[in-house]
């Protein structure tokens, strides 16, 4: 990877950890950024987050999916790279929602339901 590329803006040359171009302060990555908080029945996980950066450079180098856990202290635990293929499929999997399982009956419920079925077939 080179150490230098021109700017898409000035076309002068930066750093690759640059953030925004010294000449002309324009942003040297384009990305979006969410963080997702756990799942309120997970106690242990109560002091971590999920960040998700979307990189949306022109170049499908650099071009990913930045997936990471952080910790309420500001550290990054782990974080991995997802190509766009890869992206894809986790997108696609994250759409099927499972539908919720139906309420359970209480013992009670069950009883009274049977009660009134039988009380039912014995009057006609």
């Amino acid at each position: 990877m080179p150490a230098a590329q021109p700017c898409p803006t000035c076309q002068r040359e930066v750093e690759r950890t640059f953030r925004y171009c010294p000449w002309c302060a324009a942003p040297q990555r384009l990305k979006l950024v969410e963080f997702f908080p756990p799942h309120p029945g997970h106690e242990a996980d109560q002091e971590l987050a999920l960040r998700v950066s979307r990189y949306l450079g022109a170049d499908p180098d650099e071009r990913q999916t930045r997936i990471s856990i952080w910790h309420q202290d500001g550290s990054a635990l782990a974080a991995i790279g997802l190509d766009d293929e890869e992206t894809e499929r986790l997108a696609a999997f994250l759409e099927v929602v499972p539908p919720a399982p139906p309420p359970v009956e209480s013992l009670r419920e069950r009883l009274g339901r049977h009660w009134r079925a039988a009380t039912d077939r014995a009057r006609s």
